[in-house]
């Protein structure tokens, strides 16, 4: 009976500028690296067919040279792609995929999926029941239609889908393209394939999102996977493997710090992190300013060592210990602008007499330095 690789939310075109230049043109490649892996894999584990649950392309304004280099991206793998619109691509009277097709770019072994029905390949024992999203944002269930279709006898029923599973995801996202959380069986699937939801999850033994296979924003949510799909026979439970796919992991890190031990803890976990992160950092509470020179220092490697890291310590205080202003010399005038800064923490502008104070204690470190040399 078929297998087959199960992917969703490339989102191709996606522009990450919140990030530095080479970062973001980093990020933007390894989306097109993850399409080259997909289509590897589905060699490696002689899949019958890639199905990918909607949302190929981030907008329908996409440039022509991603068009072309997605499907480019394909060409490893011969065997079929099914390729649903979702609600970033949706299959409009003019659209992506009209488009697509002008340029001649789309492979004959991609089949698109833009308008609902059932695309039967019958060489590899599938039969794909489509519910393509031609607006961005429905109210009625697409697949409903699936008990409609006429499936042709001995063909792997399987849903293609790309909605909000009602009930079961976050309130927030269970609005527009809803979907029955028990369609498969309503409708007889052996496995309904799912995307919109980024992360990978498991609905019910037939039901899953794949999530997408390059993570692209900050949430654990599982993403950076693909899911390999083996049907041993009409109305058993298909035997569902998650495939890692990322190249980057992305991490979200909220710390508050108050003793020492809080720093270095915090320095070993980035420490263990692989180099391929993705980093955002947002840090409270106080540190000494030997703890800051410290943090300094180890953000300095850290920039050159990951991917992109990014740290906000805007509600970062620094609390100079006795030790450290002992260190530091600095006695009468100077030792009361440093009061006064430490004071000027708790007002509205926290942050300007933070830096002040990170300054005024580098200054007097560099003379420091100066007068002993």
């Amino acid at each position: 009976m078929p297998k087959f690789l199960h992917t969703a939310d490339w989102q191709m075109g996606r522009a990450f500028s919140r990030f530095e230049t080479e970062d973001g043109a980093a990020l933007v490649e390894a989306r097109f690296e993850a399409i080259e892996k997909l289509a590897r894999l589905a060699n490696g584990h002689q899949c019958d067919a890639v199905l990918v649950a909607g949302d190929v392309f981030d907008a329908q304004t996409v440039s022509d040279r991603t068009i072309r280099r997605v499907f480019n991206a394909t060409r490893a793998f011969t065997g079929p792609w099914v390729m649903l619109p979702g609600n970033h691509d949706a299959a409009l009277a003019e659209s992506v995929w009209t488009r697509a097709k002008r340029l001649g770019a789309v492979p004959d072994n991609v089949h698109l999926a833009l308008e609902p029905g059932v695309i039967n390949l019958k060489a590899q024992g599938l039969a794909i029941l489509c519910a393509p999203l031609t607006q961005r944002n429905t109210y009625s269930d697409l697949t409903e239609a699936f008990t409609t279709f006429d499936i042709p006898e001995g063909l792997a029923r399987v849903g293609l889908a790309h909605g909000s599973v009602q009930g079961l995801l976050p309130d927030e996202i269970d609005s527009a393209n809803p979907i029955l959380p028990n369609r498969a069986e309503i409708a007889r699937l052996d496995y309904l394939a799912l995307g919109d939801w980024h992360g990978m999850k498991q609905i019910d033994e037939r039901t899953w999102y794949s999530g997408t296979p390059e993570p692209e924003r900050f949430r654990n949510n599982e993403a950076g996977y693909a899911l390999m799909v083996n049907i041993p026979g009409q109305g058993q439970t298909p035997d569902v493997t998650t495939v890692e796919t990322a190249r980057y992991r992305w991490h979200q890190w909220r710390e508050t710090l108050t003793v020492e031990s809080d720093l270095d803890q915090l320095l070993d976990r980035l420490q263990a992190l692989p180099e391929p992160s993705v980093i955002d950092l947002r840090l409270e509470g106080s540190v000494t300013l030997a703890g800051e020179e410290k943090l300094i220092n180890a953000l300095s490697v850290a920039e050159a060592r990951f991917r992109s890291i990014q740290c906000d310590r805007s509600g970062l205080q620094l609390e100079p210990t006795d030790d450290d202003i002992a260190a530091l010399r600095a006695d009468g005038y100077v030792g009361e602008v440093i009061e006064h800064l430490r004071a000027r923490q708790q007002d509205d502008d926290a942050e300007a007499a933070r830096d002040a104070l990170a300054i005024l204690a580098g200054l007097l470190k560099d003379r420091k330095q100066e007068v002993s040399e």
